[in-house]
């Protein structure tokens, strides 16, 4: 049997990545069935995950405008919340999105098994549906999607509703008085703006110096920032050393660099410090799928395991545990099947921090240049001498752009400020075709935006930015 004639396949998980790559197995021909105990494909980015965060973020966005506005000449009236429609309105963003995409495996003909499945042998799985009624299926080729499940810390285990993890907090049961996040990353932080945005007093505790560890400190800057205004406190080099419940709250000891302890009493607590693999499937000691010491499932560059009849995709095999890395490594480990010479090795994957004002990066980071001792040039570009960004009030921003010294090829990009998230797959795209410098100078870009920022950030590189002073370089 040759590589092209593996037609009929499974896909273990329903994610971005699994669906992405049953979606293509579908397309190009392939026999497909996908296995998820969902009603709908869609994951955990799709229920419980990317999109329900970035409906609330919205709204958190508009509460803080509308309180911004009082510096332009116009006051609203204090904001109602209907917390029973919030939810509402989350769940049909949400309800709508996954109802699409089981709309599009159906015109694609793939076989959606409601359930959980089991490996049987490298080729065959037991699948629990969600009838509990059980059967056995046989496949050419098996690819796994099962994709991360939020972290817990053994200390902060607690038998409590008051207790949360992401999951929990997206459900918004009530809007508390004052919440403790454990955990100063990106979920953390995008969860915390949104209780904070709807009234709750909100602190931040984390272990390492600063927010978002792994992130460029000026990037990070003008959020812990605009941070400090919007919460109750950031506690940094602190660790939360014990939780317990009392009368209609939970008492945390926290204790910080210089050894003190101290308790403050909270209404809830959200325990965001990272996610696991879901890499504990049944059965799979039946095949030969390696697990590494972190739980992550070993695969090549083609996300084949060492098991050469599976195949392993997204979060389940190692970081960045993003959606978007997910799906193109699902399209990857299908086209592989099918027989094309393909490999996963991107030059750049982004990573967007949705908070207020949104972090985004991609490629060569400049504290990984430092840590590694590549040579680069660094080219910022503040936005307080951008128009745009001064018409939108939000000149807190900055662009900047990474360097080879001796190519001028762009390496690394890093962006702060509203919509973030938006700009930085020009990065993205200018790193994978290898831009220089000057071919980011002189691509003409629409003013005012925020976009221009990119193209000024290349002007700074050469001396020559319209907007700001730089003297040339040596």
């Amino acid at each position: 049997m040759t590589e092209s004639q593996f037609h009929n396949i499974a896909v273990v998980g329903g994610g971005p990545g699994g669906y992405a790559a049953a979606f293509l197995a579908a397309d190009l021909g392939m026999t497909v069935t996908l296995i998820d105990p969902e009603l709908n494909p869609g994951g955990v980015c799709l229920y419980r995950g990317c999109i329900p965060s970035k409906a609330l973020l919205h709204v958190a966005k508009l509460l803080e405008e509308s309180h911004q506005a009082k510096d332009w000449g116009i006051e609203f009236a204090a904001p109602k919340i209907d917390l029973a429609r919030l939810r509402s309105w989350k769940e049909s963003v949400v309800k709508k999105l996954t109802g699409g995409l089981g709309v599009l495996s159906k015109q694609r003909k793939v076989k959606y098994v409601q359930g959980r499945a089991a490996f049987a042998a490298s080729t065959t799985l037991r699948v629990t549906k969600s009838d509990g009624s059980e059967e056995t299926l046989a496949f050419d080729r098996i690819i796994i999607a099962t994709g991360s499940r939020p972290a817990i810390v053994p200390t902060l285990k607690l038998d409590t509703p008051r207790m949360m993890d992401s999951t929990g907090a997206l459900n918004l049961e009530d809007i508390p008085g004052s919440l403790l996040v454990v955990g100063g990353g990106y979920i953390g932080l995008e969860l915390g703006s949104v209780y904070a945005a709807l009234g709750t007093r909100v602190t931040v505790v984390e272990m390492l110096p600063g927010l978002l560890p792994g992130a460029d400190r000026d990037l990070v800057l003008p959020l812990h920032k605009r941070l400090e205004k919007l919460f109750d406190g950031i506690l940094l080099n602190t660790t939360v050393e014990s939780v317990k419940e009392e009368g209609a709250g939970i008492r945390a000891t926290l204790k910080g660099q210089d050894g003190n302890a101290q308790e403050k009493l909270f209404d809830r607590v959200l325990v965001s410090v990272g996610r696991k693999p879901n890499s504990e499937i049944p059965g799979l000691e039946k095949t030969r799928v390696q697990v590494g010491p972190r739980g992550f499932i070993q695969v090549n560059k083609q996300l084949q395991t060492d098991d050469p009849e599976i195949y392993a995709i997204g979060d389940v095999v190692g970081e960045p545990m993003l959606a978007h890395k997910a799906m193109h490594e699902g399209r990857t480990a299908v086209e592989a099947i099918a027989g094309h010479k393909v490999a996963f090795e991107p030059n750049a994957i982004p990573a967007v921090v949705f908070t207020d004002p949104e972090i985004a990066w991609c490629g060569l980071t400049e504290t990984q240049a430092q840590k590694e001792n590549i040579e680069i040039k660094v080219a910022k570009f503040p936005w307080a001498a951008s128009g745009r960004a001064v018409t939108l009030d939000r000149p807190e921003g900055l662009t900047k752009l990474l360097f080879d010294p001796q190519t001028e090829r762009l390496l690394g990009v890093g962006i702060v400020g509203a919509g973030a998230g938006e700009m930085i797959a020009e990065g993205v795209l200018a790193i994978e075709m290898a831009a220089l410098a000057s071919d980011v100078a002189l691509t003409i870009h629409p003013h005012p935006t925020l976009s221009e920022t990119i193209m000024e950030s290349a002007e700074v590189f050469f001396g020559t930015s319209t907007d700001i002073y730089r003297p040339k370089r040596g």
